[in-house]
């Protein structure tokens, strides 16, 4: 058996997590910075070798061409389907002993045996196998042409040895295969279509799969899917590529007890990926819907995963909707996952960088232990116990909106190692609404130097709009966080661009307009609340440090920007509040509580 050459591995790079926070400084923020790395612990230095030995990026940063580039290349070809019908062998599947015409397969007791590489062109109903065991360099291409085998001997299509496996559903067909309810501890094919060798399987026909025993299709090298509609049930994983499992296209329908496509090659770097290129992927899991020993990649298709019984399951059996032990980098397609556990989750990096996704979760909407970055694409968390969670989080464009029970974006440290946790914000749109904190940055820095963020945080004064612990500046892009009081912060004073910080003596209504009105009577903008509001913290580029601005209620709108917020609009009758801008809770002061009708300063 011979496999496709694979990529040049990636480059084996010992590092301190700690040196991706000057990385995306550099590249994503685009300003000058120096940041010491922390002297290598035990515990760092083995996060860093267990982490370095699947991959030797840096950062998340990655696109899906930098990911796929350095993975084994798949083994398929345009032209898989292809074939000569005057060359084939058929194959007449019966109760009876099946009928060869042609050579390179035999009949032996209630199995069809495929010897010789070739076309081999198969139809009938058949309660017996068909096994390939081909020793000889060659393609051989088995062409389902209204073909059921139902059997309880084992895997329905057991292809043990050739060099490569292209089954091709034949155009206009349908066939079905089913295995035996169980197989032994020690066998090799669990699968009712199992495979040895690469496994491609293509043509224009359908196919029904019945994994009753253990998975539905399976191969222990790679497995391409070009096309067809496929529908996959199975008592455990539903389609399992070792080395790696690419989908270019076709109709799936995959009903899994455990993860529904899967790849586990945890022990090759450039292995055990799953890439989804097109077709139309619906998945509902027991377990995870994609499960990646090594990496996620989405450039096309469509894929909907319900895992664990959505957000609404059992979040405690971790069924996740995307799950990558190195890196998942959703580029593009479009992708709706509703999970018991995480929506998408890794143990090292993620990148949104394109793909329009819709997300539910039982408990994060998108972790990652080490870094996420958002660049591109439409993001959208409709459920979820906290929204974005990493060591460390940029958000460099794309549009994001979370919903969220706890906290909209959470940076915490990483399980293991050290780092530098940091919120970097240079473009793009994010808008949170959450019942915890909005936006969370535990023991680390949030900077913004562009994009539109707007948060409408929490209702109690245990949380806040904005909680950093060691500061955020701001010298870009557009900032509204409306919350309680109690933990009010604003960006730090010696900010580059100035902010206004307003609290109120009593909350303000959900639907209400409030108007940021300069000392010349310009409203500089608008901000309808979402939920009870007790304080606002605004910053844009016309803000001005030392001048006094005015809250008003009542207005009206302006033209909408993001969420609540929006560009002038009409001031109200009522003043909520006044505050003098540079005069705020800066956030590495820690919070305080509620400052009365005039809001602004520093509590006492």
């Amino acid at each position: 058996m011979t496999t496709a050459t694979p990529s040049p591995r990636r480059p084996r790079r010992l590092w301190l997590v700690a040196a991706p926070t000057l990385a995306l400084g550099l590249v994503l923020a685009g300003c000058a910075a120096t940041t010491a790395e922390p002297a290598a612990t035990a515990t760092s230095v083995a996060t860093a070798e267990k982490t370095a030995d699947l991959t030797g990026a840096t950062d998340a940063t990655q696109t899906a061409d930098d990911v796929l580039a350095a993975n084994q290349s798949p083994h398929d070809a345009a032209d898989d389907a292809a074939y000569d019908a005057a060359d084939a062998v058929t194959i007449a599947l019966s109760a009876s002993p099946a009928t060869i015409t042609g050579d390179g397969a035999a009949v032996v007791g209630a199995t069809v045996v495929i010897s010789q590489p070739g076309t081999y062109v198969l139809s009938g109903s058949y309660a017996g196998q068909v096994i390939v065991n081909s020793t000889v360099a060659g393609t051989v291409r088995l062409v389902l042409d209204g073909v059921d085998i139902d059997t309880d001997a084992g895997a329905a299509i057991d292809i043990r040895a050739a060099d490569d496996a292209v089954v091709v559903l034949a155009d206009g067909s349908s066939n079905s295969l089913a295995d035996a309810s169980s197989y032994a501890d020690d066998a090799t094919a669990t699968a009712a279509l199992s495979s040895a060798a690469d496994l491609t399987v293509t043509g224009t026909g359908a196919l029904s799969v019945s994994g009753n025993g253990n998975d539905g299709i399976a191969s222990s090298d790679g497995l391409v899917i070009q096309s067809g509609t496929i529908e996959v049930t199975a008592v455990d994983d539903g389609i399992r590529g070792k080395d790696y499992l690419v989908i270019r296209g076709g109709g799936i329908t995959v009903d899994a007890g455990g993860d529904g496509l899967k790849s586990d090659n945890a022990d090759e770097a450039e292995r055990g990926y799953v890439w989804l290129a097109g077709g139309t992927v619906q998945v509902t899991s027991g377990d995870d819907g994609i499960d990646a020993a090594t990496d996620v990649v989405t450039t096309g298709g469509a894929l909907t995963i319900t895992a664990g019984g959505g957000a609404s399951g059992d979040s405690d059996g971790g069924a996740k909707g995307i799950s990558a032990s190195v890196i998942a980098v959703l580029e593009g397609g479009r992708i709706a996952v509703d999970a018991a556990d995480d929506a998408v989750a890794t143990n090292a990096y993620a990148h949104l960088n394109g793909a329009t996704t819709t997300l539910a979760s039982g408990d994060d909407g998108i972790h990652a232990d080490l870094q996420l970055v958002v660049s591109a694409g439409a993001t959208t968390l409709t459920e979820a116990y906290e929204g974005l969670e990493a060591g460390q989080i940029t958000i460099a464009g794309g549009d994001t909106t979370l919903t969220t029970s706890d906290d909209g974006v959470n940076v915490s440290k990483p399980d293991e190692g050290t780092s530098a946790q940091t919120l970097v914000i240079t473009g793009g749109n994010l808008w949170v609404d959450a019942g915890g904190d909005g936006l969370d940055v535990n023991a680390g820095t949030l900077e913004m130097s562009g994009g539109t963020v707007v948060v409408d945080g929490p209702e109690d004064n245990g949380n806040g709009a904005l909680d950093v612990d060691q500061g955020m500046t701001i010298s870009g892009g557009v900032f509204a966080a409306a919350g309680s009081a109690g933990m009010a912060m604003a960006p730090s004073t010696d900010s580059a661009q100035a902010s206004v910080q307003f609290t109120f003596s009593q909350t303000i209504a959900a639907g209400t307009v409030l108007a940021v009105v300069d000392p010349s009577g310009t409203v500089v903008a608008t901000f309808t609340t979402a939920k009870q509001t007790q304080s606002l913290v605004y910053s844009d580029a016309a803000i001005v440090n030392g001048q006094s601005y005015t809250l008003t209620s009542g207005g009206t709108a302006g033209g909408a920007l993001l969420g609540g917020l929006a560009t002038g609009g009409g001031a109200g009758a009522s003043t909520v509040a006044s505050a003098v801008a540079g005069e705020q809770t800066s956030s590495e002061m820690g919070g305080g509580g509620p400052g009365g009708g005039t809001g602004g300063g520093r509590w006492p």
